[in-house]
């Protein structure tokens, strides 16, 4: 897909591959582990695998099934990661002797929990962007910056869609019934992909709404918008470079209940202050839908599949974000946080304004 970006600069240029060289990811855990109980907890370092194939080797050496293991989220294979990952504490002595070239295991704790998917945090990224220049480099800067006081989009990365690019093909026929698979996990990894292709089309849809919005009068966008003035007129209003509509669905951010957007003037500042954030639709059964004006852009991105539904944060904050250009090797060094569910690669792009894989 040919999508929009909230900055304004023109494209730069360098290079950058996912390696473990140059992408190295660090989990941080949703709470602190108690240090007793009956779950052994590891601090694992990966190379070369994802999760899922880091689990079925521990899982293939303790002689167990993998969903004994506990794990917060997946992590990239084509990088270094760092994940916590959970046992029963009686494969704790067996886990001594594990050795397997790409997994290290770094720390030992105990908690009283298993771990499971979604018990994360967020992760901590460590970047190298290579072939830059130093006008590149002060570009970036700035880049850094605007993106620290303003956020993200949160689209969903290249890797959520495959090698090829086209899970989402495969995975609309599984969401209608006009194709089968047998593996499950595949299953739900294939239909994942196809809703996150269509969050992805309506984010950019929105993104391109909010360039047009800066872009020209309300009497000109009322039917190119095909909105009333009154609705364009209190969007250009809005600070914030992602415009609320009426009927948007906001979360408290980073975490936290919905609620209905209807204009207030205290959530607007609330959205600028980030304690709440907008949503955006991952279609299926039991998802909220947004309501009028914002319902009239989000129901050409929504479908009727055989899947549950959800809303995902469609603006995101890094934090922590840190810079350094080394001249030497014409390398520029990124480091950032994000809530759990956001890609880095995603920033990289915003920062590159152009597709990096």
């Amino acid at each position: 897909m040919n999508r929009f970006y909230s900055l304004a600069h023109a494209s730069i240029d360098f290079h950058f591959k996912q390696s473990p060289r140059d992408f190295v990811v660090e989990e941080i855990p949703l709470y602190e582990f108690s240090g007793e109980g009956e779950h052994l907890i590891l601090f694992a370092r990966k190379k070369g695998l994802s999760t899922i194939e880091m689990i079925e080797r521990i899982a293939r050496y303790l002689g167990i099934k993998n969903k004994e293991i506990g794990y917060a989220g997946l992590k990239d294979k084509h990088a270094m990661t760092k994940q916590y990952i959970s046992l029963h504490r009686k494969y704790e002595e067996a886990m001594e002797g594990f050795n397997f070239d790409g997994i290290k295991i770094l720390s030992k704790t105990y908690h009283n929990n298993k771990i499971r998917i979604g018990h994360l945090k967020a992760n901590r990224f460590y970047i190298k962007l290579k072939k830059v220049n130093p006008t590149s480099a002060a570009k970036i800067d700035e880049i850094l910056k605007n993106i620290d006081k303003q956020g993200v989009p949160n689209f969903f990365g290249y890797q959520r869609f495959g090698s090829d690019g086209n899970n989402h093909i495969f995975g609309e026929k599984l969401a209608k019934g006009e194709a089968r698979e047998r593996n499950p996990r595949v299953k739900k990894l294939l239909i994942n992909a196809y809703q996150s292709h269509l969050f992805n089309l309506w984010l950019s849809r929105r993104l391109e709404i909010n360039s047009l919005v800066n872009s020209f009068e309300a009497n000109e966008l009322e039917s190119l918008l095909n909105m009333p003035k009154d609705e364009i007129e209190k969007m250009k209003a809005q600070s914030h470079p992602f415009k609320l509509i009426s009927g948007d669905i906001m979360e408290h951010y980073p975490h936290g209940r919905l609620f209905d957007y209807e204009g207030a003037e205290d959530d607007l500042k609330r959205f600028n202050k980030r304690d709440i954030s907008v949503t955006g639709l991952l279609p299926g059964k039991k998802a909220r839908l947004a309501t009028m004006e914002a319902r009239a852009v989000e129901k050409d991105y929504d479908d009727d599949i055989n899947a549950d539904g959800a809303r995902r944060y469609a603006w995101v904050y890094p934090s922590d974000i840190e810079g350094r250009f080394n001249q030497v090797e014409a390398q520029y060094e990124l480091n950032f946080t994000l809530p759990k569910g956001s890609y880095a690669t995603v920033l990289i792009e915003e920062i590159a304004k152009r597709k990096i894989n």
